[in-house]
């Protein structure tokens, strides 16, 4: 397959992710999720992100990216590769509708009970250690 077609493979999944959700921007609900605001220009960020990747791909919490400078489409999947996130990519910022209001410093990261609540909001680079630990706290 050429990159033609995988770029339009990229966009066309980017825009399937946020489909069949209700009133919510953020999928998978009744799971704990994690939303995590980053942008290209972040030193921290770039740290932070393959610890996101990780806790992605090795535990059963969800992490979803979200551009801080509100890239979207073919802009959004470029800088998502350049930073080297494997985590999902949302188009629209969730926190309007989770009650949250745009993140003042990046990276900013939130844990997102399965009701849809914000138990947290953590500012600074996460580890997929920190995380876990707050995850195992906040189900006692």
């Amino acid at each position: 397959m050429n990159t033609p077609h995988l770029a339009c493979l990229s966009a066309l999944l980017l825009v399937l992710a946020g489909c069949g959700q209700n009133d919510t921007a953020l999928p998978n609900a009744g799971d704990w999720r994690v939303v995590n605001y980053w942008a290209i220009w972040c030193d921290p960020c770039r740290e932070e992100i393959p610890e996101l990747n990780a806790l992605h791909h090795n535990s059963a919490l969800t992490v979803f990216a979200v551009n801080y400078d509100g890239q979207q489409g073919e802009a959004l999947i470029q800088q998502a590769a350049e930073l080297g996130i494997t985590f999902e990519l949302l188009e629209q910022d969730p926190g309007p509708d989770l009650g949250v209001e745009r993140p003042r410093v990046l990276p900013t990261t939130l844990l997102i009970n399965p009701e849809g609540i914000v138990t947290d909001t953590l500012i600074g680079p996460q580890t997929q250690e920190s995380l876990l630990n707050l995850l195992e706290v906040r189900r006692l």
